[in-house]
């Protein structure tokens, strides 16, 4: 198996997850006389093996990103980088919408405001950020679908 197949295979298990704690939220409590929709014990039986599943299969991701080499970097270094680099631009991205951000002004006794930073040297930034996120996410995705799942 792909690290890809087994990163989509983790996806699919958190979704299960997520359904299954619905559902037993859904069952763990009926009105008195009345049956509930599914068996909880049966759903606490499947969420234990989806956990079981997932757990297994995290460690296995892990083991592989952290042993993996692509570009004389592990792929876990190349995450930290990806996840940096996603919260870097969000934070530019909201300082580019809060500057951008036009208020007007009715008479002249209302409070003015003035820009602090330069809009387009801000904007160059997001774009050379988002570059970098595009190119690294590339790398990781081609290291993805190449990497075999230890």
């Amino acid at each position: 198996m792909k690290l890809a197949e087994a990163l989509n295979e983790r996806a699919d298990l958190q979704k299960r997850i997520a359904q299954l704690k619905e559902r037993l939220i859904n069952n763990v409590k009926v009105q008195e006389g009345d049956a509930p929709a599914e068996a909880p014990e049966a759903l606490f039986s499947e969420l234990d093996g989806s956990l079981a599943q997932l757990e297994n299969l995290i460690v296995r991701i892990n083991k592989t990103n952290q042993e993996t080499l692509w570009e004389g970097r592990t792929l876990t270094e190349m995450i930290a980088e990806k996840d940096i680099l996603s919260l870097q631009l969000s934070v530019l991205r909201a300082a580019l919408d809060s500057v951008v951000v036009r208020s007007d002004r009715y008479a002249r006794n209302e409070i003015r405001f003035v820009r602090t930073v330069d809009v387009a040297q801000l904007q160059k930034k997001v774009d050379q950020r988002s570059k970098s996120l595009r190119e690294l996410d590339s790398k990781l995705q081609q290291a993805n679908w190449t990497t075999d799942l230890l």
